[in-house]
């Protein structure tokens, strides 16, 4: 399905995400962040990273990351071999966002003995 894809009306949702993780193998993970009804569905909730390393543990063929694009990026790193999707690929992160990369860059200029992580 492309993401202009309507489901036939009458289709129960939570039986066709059931039916399309068995077909593909796939395995849902859920960021913290996410909505309550969304971490219901999912196969695993945590942090990112534990999430990205459940990805690469896990023999499902199909990730569906459920977080922010670095989150899936991080995810396709440590599980190269598997398919990795990103279903809002404009999802923010409030944490991101407050650190926009030429404010970064600005704050390491002004602080050059600091360590940044």
């Amino acid at each position: 399905m492309t993401a202009e894809t309507r489901l036939p009306t009458g289709t129960d949702l939570l039986a066709e995400i059931d039916r399309l993780r068995k077909e593909r193998n796939a395995v849902i993970l859920a960021h913290y962040y996410q909505k309550p009804e969304i971490q219901d569905l999912a196969d695993f909730v945590g942090d990112s990273l534990q999430l990205s390393q459940m990805a690469a543990e896990t023999d499902a063929d199909v990730i569906c990351f459920s977080g922010v694009k670095f989150m899936a990026e991080t995810a396709k790193i440590l599980s190269p071999d598997k398919i990795v999707v990103l279903p809002d690929m404009d999802a923010g992160c409030s944490l991101e966002d407050s650190c926009p990369p030429e404010k970064f860059k600005a704050f390491r200029e002004a602080h050059p003995d600091h360590i940044a992580l």
